[in-house]
């Protein structure tokens, strides 16, 4: 039976968000095609139909990941956006988590077109949590230097607490200081109100 083109896209659709949580659960190298393939309901075969290769759906599904996290910052400052960052929840999450935090030393590995997806997901994250503070237009390359080094605080802060065992007070205590030290970093919300209207 030949399959329509609205199927074949909702097939490959379903392939790549459920790569996109194996790859986060498991890590680029810990998921084969045929698991992988397995796990969305499809037989191995149908892959190479969907896919030039591997990387390609790698770049997919991260691509499909870090546009998750991008749509959960939609409509919360910075702060909000911390809080539910560096969190437990967060932490123990990892099919469903930041890609970032899940991904990151993995793509440091893998071809570009899967590092320039990481780095237009990271430039995405950055432009929306800007536009958060300083309202619609260009941010300032001071408050973007901000958004950066709160971003790389709150991934860092993740990758450490997963490092540690599951029970492990240090995985707690390392999301707290954490969490505590990049929301002092932030402007107070007055001075982001303020700027937004300068």
């Amino acid at each position: 039976m030949k399959v329509t083109k609205a199927q074949a896209e909702a097939n490959r659709t379903r392939v790549v968000e459920t790569a996109s949580q194996l790859f986060r659960e498991r890590g680029f190298d810990g998921v084969g095609v045929a698991d992988l393939m397995a796990a969305a309901g499809f037989t191995h075969g149908g892959f190479y139909k969907q896919f030039g290769s591997k990387a390609d759906l790698m770049a997919e599904a991260a691509a499909c990941g870090l546009g998750q996290t991008l749509s959960l910052s939609a409509g919360i400052d910075a702060a909000t956006f911390v809080r539910h960052y560096v969190s437990r929840e967060h932490r123990d999450g990892r099919a469903t988590g930041c890609t970032m935090a899940a991904l990151g030393g993995d793509a440091a590995r893998q071809p570009e077109a899967v590092r320039a997806t990481f780095a237009n997901g990271i430039e995405g994250l950055v432009a929306a949590l800007g536009q958060q503070g300083e309202g619609a237009g260009a941010i300032s390359a001071e408050a973007r230097a901000g958004i950066l080094d709160a971003l790389a605080h709150a991934v860092g802060a993740l990758v450490l607490s997963r490092a540690c065992p599951d029970d492990s007070p240090l995985a707690d205590e390392i999301l707290a200081a954490s969490r505590e030290a990049i929301t002092r970093s932030l402007p107070p919300k007055k001075a982001r109100t303020a700027a937004t209207r300068g």
